[in-house]
């Protein structure tokens, strides 16, 4: 099963995409986790994108598909897509992608959220340093013992541009860019909203509603 999780930043994308991952043994293709992992891989692509982050500039999407590509001919159980597409010119590129690999896109989840309950919500985010799990000052804080209740760790970080300023201007990116894709997918029917801003476990029920 290969699907892509849709939403605005903080949708909780992440959270879910890892809950897919434990429950069906499906893999994360994160663009960022992707581009770093090829960085330091010393293979032909890896040093096509360092070079590209080495000069300051914007990979593009052929890289990624390149990326993805390699991960696909990998093999698995099924591929979360995160952070890729983010443009209808991607979506192309990856539905074309997954054609030529004689694979399917099966389920587009859109994770729908109220603009002014986000920005509460990513206001009040942290993270582990060690494993990344994601905690929130009103609906998931920190452990009272200070440390993380998946790995043990003890450092916990926020984000610099999660800032009601800052998180604006990401939303603003994701209207123009990025929420064409919801139009796109339910023409294809394959798409299914959710409510993103209920509780992990009801959205997860969702979630599972929708793959069904």
């Amino acid at each position: 099963m290969n699907i892509i999780l849709l939403g605005p930043p903080g949708a909780g994308k992440g959270t879910q995409a890892r809950i897919l991952e434990t429950e069906r043994g499906l893999t994360q293709l994160s663009t960022g986790d992707m581009l770093r992992e090829a960085k330091d891989s010393g293979t032909e692509m890896g040093k096509m994108v360092a070079g590209v982050m080495a000069r300051g500039e914007l990979v593009t999407d052929e890289i990624v598909i390149g990326l993805i590509r390699e991960k696909l001919a990998a093999g698995g159980s099924g591929f979360i897509f995160d952070g890729f597409p983010r443009t209808l010119a991607q979506a192309d590129a990856l539905g074309a992608l997954l054609e030529e690999m004689n694979q399917t896109l099966d389920k587009v989840v859109e994770l729908r959220v109220d603009d002014e309950a986000l920005v509460a919500r990513i206001t009040a985010r942290s993270t582990c340093g060690s494993c990344g799990e994601v905690y929130n000052d009103l609906t998931k804080p920190i452990p009272a013992d200070g440390k993380c209740s998946n790995c043990g760790g003890t450092e916990f970080k926020r984000r610099a541009d999660d800032n009601e300023e800052s998180l604006k201007t990401r939303l603003m990116a994701y209207y123009k860019q990025t929420s064409p894709l919801i139009g796109y997918y339910y023409a294809k029917g394959n798409h299914a909203a959710v409510d993103g801003l209920g509780e992990i476990d009801a959205v997860k029920a969702e979630i599972a509603i929708a793959l069904a």
